[in-house]
């Protein structure tokens, strides 16, 4: 299987690289990249470098155009080498994920079960861990229409091949961007003057012969019009990746398991939880598992599955059972015996299928010597298809009453009587089934995006005060049509009405004796459904398709976001003091977000008020649920910004920015930093800021969503006392309008260091600590759970019993939820990053090459988030591995590059620290302290770190006149593991994690002039 994906993939490649020999016609050679070297704020004006081969990028991250501006706040910038060196994909978005700063981005690996949001499949950039909402994602300097209903940006729909350099500013940025520059700004700078013709080709697999992907860049540039004042560029991509549909590496295979010790009590001094392998899922099967059953003998058929065409099989139970086999509760896990029989950990997609199209165009003109006028568009188009796992279900409850009398009763249900007969159906008046429905094609994401957006705008410089005064001015419209499309999607009643099958009685209607819907046959006539189909459950392959049919839908929800924006900006120098040119920067902005959507009414759950008035909800569906969002709001900012010399090697920066929201109110942001260069090879900076975060319409206008799963019962005993281990519910979330700003005060302390005895040596260390205030936060279903069983009333009220679901014995929740100004989050650390570039003439003379070596890393000294909910559990998440929203203590990348006019050798090592798998968990092996739901107890509560390595080549040659590119990428190179963790189903970690396993990529850059 693995040699045919590779020669399709090679197949693929070799006509690509045909297209593009034939589209690269011959022209003069192109100029050699510019040099890899990175920038920060702060580094050396033109002229100053400590570049050992030329100047340095020069970049400033404010609103101050001004040469040499050294500001206070650290930036990182990546130039378009250095991405086409390391870059492990055909999407820039995962290079700029490798940074530290970034590590915790939501990538398709890490987003594919967010069934209800709307969010699988999208790369959205995190700075800090903060969450992806307090990053701000602009281009060129612009804010882009998001992608998704919660107001992320999706990289995917940025022009991939036109991308100059990413500037990545990590700190807060309020003042000078507005709104989500909490944690920081991520700036792609597009090419916007590229004149030639350039194609990139490449594929890429996996060493296991899956996840076969290809991706196509075509761009143009020329200049036009009278003496060349005018500039036309334009660039279309198309790029798709097959699938992984489901977990077969040999990582997702070893069951290791978190398991409750089955004789823990609540008094115990030994650890709570133990930490085992060959561990499986007890609580279901393929085919079908009872679980319980009731009569004169309970659970007397429990351990009862069922295989190929209704083969009756018993569960072997372990030796180490959670719970107990013989007690009231259905055991959960299992060692050893038939743990492995549960596979619905490995039926699950590994990697989404992925189909991308975009195309961009730019036009701008020169109506004057000072004067740009211009006009550009995109539109991106994106469809993703996802296997999101099986249809499994628990406490299915299977009537048994009157299966041992003749004529079988319409009470008896007909699969069960068929499978056990009545002899094993004996005192048995019920069952309860478990099963992972092998039968049922698997829940499936299938959502569609397509992004525009346009801008016209003008630009150019002035004399103002004997200086030149630079200024911006643009109107710009984005529209995103969001497709949030589910597949596969059970429906409730039809589910329950097709499960509950019956032998039809004379006079019924239908033949007697056969199998049809009890509610077609019962003796109540106002509950027919004549489009019912009995479904049989018990067994792997014997649901009839119809029935299929019957029970499973498509839920979608249809959602158009649109942002109007229109801003002016200009930089200007008015006075200069005896220790320099003071200068100012000032603008104005204004904005709208809307957001309209249509679900239609067979998706939509049926809402009503409780007797506290209240909303609650009945869900037709076990996962989507959709409810249409609709709302606006608009936004109105001014800013000013300065730069003051004082001489003696300091400089202070400053800015204040007034925003009025038409939801969140008036709040001003501002900052004052300085940096003070006492000598060329030394520099401090320093800033504090006060940044915001406003509520999107998301927050603000949900009309609901809901999401189906299951949760630990905190209250549970293993004498079942307090009901069963866990408990399934859906979760619907619903808006809140009465949102305000978040508020964030930030530090920003670092040194940089470019010593002039080292040329080509750059050293920076930053220290930065951000603190927010009146965070927006949603509990998790968990969270809302364990709060209650604390005594948070309020939390207690979000939860009720779902009578569509509930069984006896196996209660099935409704949790209700909003978001609030509630939480508190600070995030402490430190960044390393360091850089030598050396030319390697140095030491060999006719050597033409350079040595690059790049270090980046954060140490994270705290995450400490505080819900603000009486007797929630304030834990510090730095030094976590155990899932998306932790943060390992060390997250680094380190890059080697030799490079020459005829090749480039990249070597990559990056990596997380290891950790603990809970933050709130205490590790002992005896005389240990009550475990409790704050403070539980493990007998191992280590995750190990992960260290990948990648390895890129890049062979340049001439094709006629013209420059190409051969490269072949290779990443994961040793085929490391993923970050495993102590779970069922996924047992990794998908945020800082490889899960693909060794990829190799190959492809082909050609360039004219």
């Amino acid at each position: 299987m693995r040699d045919i994906f590779l020669s399709r993939a090679m197949l693929g490649t070799t006509g690509l690289i045909a297209l593009a020999a034939g589209l690269a016609t011959p022209a003069q050679a192109q100029t050699q990249p510019s040099n890899t070297a990175t920038a920060q704020i702060g580094d050396p004006a033109p002229g100053t470098s400590n570049d050992a081969n030329g100047p340095d990028v020069v970049v400033t991250g404010t609103r101050i155009v001004r040469d040499g501006f050294q500001a206070p706040t650290p930036l990182t910038v990546l130039t378009q080498q250095e991405i086409r060196n390391s870059s492990p994909s055909n999407n820039v978005a995962d290079f700029v994920n490798q940074l530290p700063a970034l590590a915790g981005s939501t990538r398709p690996a890490n987003s594919r079960l967010n069934l209800s949001s709307g969010q699988a499949g999208i790369n959205a950039l995190n700075l800090r861990n903060l969450g992806e909402t307090r990053t701000l994602v602009l281009l060129d300097g612009r804010r882009s229409v998001a992608s998704t209903v919660t107001g992320l940006v999706d990289v995917n729909t940025i022009p991939q091949a036109l991308v100059k350099s990413i500037e990545v500013v990590t700190g807060g940025a309020s003042s000078a961007y507005g709104s989500d520059a909490v944690a920081g700004v991520v700036n792609f700078v597009l090419d916007k003057k590229y004149t030639g013709l350039k194609v990139a080709i490449d594929s890429g697999i996996t060493e296991e012969g899956d996840g076969a992907n290809y991706s196509f860049s075509v761009t143009g540039g020329l200049s036009w019009g009278s003496e060349g004042r005018g500039h036309l560029l334009l660039n279309a991509e198309l790029a798709h990746r097959d699938g992984i549909f489901k977990i077969d590496r040999d990582w997702n295979q070893t069951g290791y398991v978190r398991i409750q010790d089955p004789n823990w009590t609540a008094t115990s001094t030994t650890p709570q939880y133990l930490i085992r392998r060959q561990v499986g899922a007890a609580n279901s099967t393929p085919g079908g598992l009872i679980t319980g059953s009731a009569g004169v003998r309970p659970n007397q058929l429990r351990g009862t599955y069922f295989g190929y065409l209704g083969a009756i099989n018993q569960y072997q139970y372990g030796a180490l059972t959670f719970p107990s086999p013989t007690g009231s509760a259905a055991p959960s896990l299992t060692q050893g015996g038939s743990w492995q029989v549960n596979d619905s950990g490995r039926r699950i997609g590994l990697d989404p299928e992925d189909d991308r199209r975009g195309v961009f165009a730019r036009a701008s003109y020169e109506i004057a010597d000072d004067i740009e006028v211009f006009a550009e568009g995109s539109y991106n188009w994106q469809e993703v298809f996802f296997n999101a796992g099986p249809n499994l279900s628990t406490g299915i409850a299977l009537n048994a009453t009157g299966c041992t009398t003749v004529p079988v009763p319409v009470t008896c249900n007909a699969f069960l009587y068929n499978a056990l007969g009545a002899s094993a159906l004996t005192g048995v008046t019920g069952v309860t089934l478990a099963t992972t429905a092998a039968d049922l094609p698997f829940r499936a994401v299938n959502n569609k995006r397509e992004v525009q957006r346009y801008a016209i705008g003008a630009e150019g410089t002035a004399q103002v005060f004997g200086k030149d005064a630079v200024w911006n001015i643009y109107g710009q419209y984005g529209r995103a049509d969001l497709r949030e499309q589910l597949r596969n999607i059970m429906n409730i009643g039809r589910m329950n009405n097709a499960t509950a099958a019956a032998f039809a009685p004379v006079g019924s209607g239908y033949t007697p004796g056969s199998i049809q819907c009890l509610v077609n046959v019962d003796a109540v006539a106002t509950n027919n459904d004549p489009a019912c189909v009995p479904l049989n459950r018990l067994g792997i392959g014997v649901a009839n398709p119809a029935a299929i049919g019957y029970v499973l839908g498509d839920p979608y929800r249809d959602e158009v976001v649109e942002q109007y924006n229109a801003a002016f900006n200009v930089s200007v120098t008015p006075f200069r003091t005896w220790a320099g040119d003071v200068s100012v920067a000032t603008g104005f902005e204004y904005r709208e977000e809307k957001i309209r959507g249509f679900v239609p009414t067979e998706f939509q759950p049926a809402v009503s008020l409780n007797a506290q008035g209240r909303p609650t909800t009945s869900n037709a569906w076990s996962v989507g649920n959709y409810l249409p969002t609709n709302g606006s709001y608009n936004v109105k900012e001014v800013f000013l910004e300065t730069v003051v010399p004082l001489g003696y090697g300091l400089e202070f920066n400053g800015a204040v920015r007034a925003t009025d929201y038409s939801t969140a109110g008036y709040v001003t942001t501002w900052k004052a930093g300085a940096t003070w260069q006492p000598i060329e090879d030394f520099r401090l900076r320093v800033t504090r800021s006060r940044d915001i975060r406003a509520p999107n319409l998301n927050e603000l206008y949900q009309g609901g969503s809901a999401n189906s799963d299951s949760v630990r019962n905190p209250a549970y005993t293993p004498n079942g006392a307090n009901g069963p281990a866990t408990f399934g519910y859906s979760g619907f979330v619903t808006g809140n309008t009465n949102l305000s700003v978040e508020k964030s005060d930030s530090w920003n302390a670092g040194i940089v260091l470019t010593p002039r005895f080292l040329p080509g040596l750059a050293l920076s260390v930053d220290y930065f600590d951000i603190d927010i205030e009146d965070g927006i936060t949603t509990f998790s279903a968990q969270s809302i759970f364990d709060l209650c069983y604390v005594g948070n009333q309020d939390l207690c009220a979000a939860i009720s019993d779902d009578p569509n679901r509930s069984t006896p014995g196996q209660p099935y929740k409704l949790v209700r939820s909003q978001p609030f100004n509630a939480a508190s989050q600070t995030v402490r650390g430190v960044d390393i990053d360091a850089s030598y570039r050396m030319p390697l003439s140095r030491f060999f003379a006719e050597s033409e090459g350079n040595f690059t070596l790049r270090g980046v890393a954060t140490r994270y000294i705290d995450n400490i988030l505080d819900t603000g909910v009486p007797g929630a559990v304030i834990t510090n998440s730095v030094g976590v591995n155990g899932g998306q929203s932790t943060t390992p203590k060390w997250i680094y990348r380190v890059s080697a590059t030799y490079d020459t006019p005829d090749f480039a050798l990249t070597a990559v090592g990056r990596g997380v620290s290891s950790g603990k798998y809970v933050a709130n968990g205490v590790e002992c092996t005896s005389s240990c302290p009550l475990s409790t739901v704050t403070a539980p107890t493990y007998e191992s509560n280590h995750v190990s770190g992960v260290f990948y390595a990648d390895l890129n080549f890049t062979q340049k040659v001439q094709f006629g006149n013209s420059d190409a590119q051969f490269f072949i990428n290779v990443t994961n190179l040793f085929d490391r593991w993923p970050l495993l963790l102590p779970e069922t189903g996924l047992a990794a970690n998908s945020t800082y994690s490889d899960l693909l396993g060794r990829q190799f990529r190959i492809g082909l850059r050609m360039e004219t002039r």
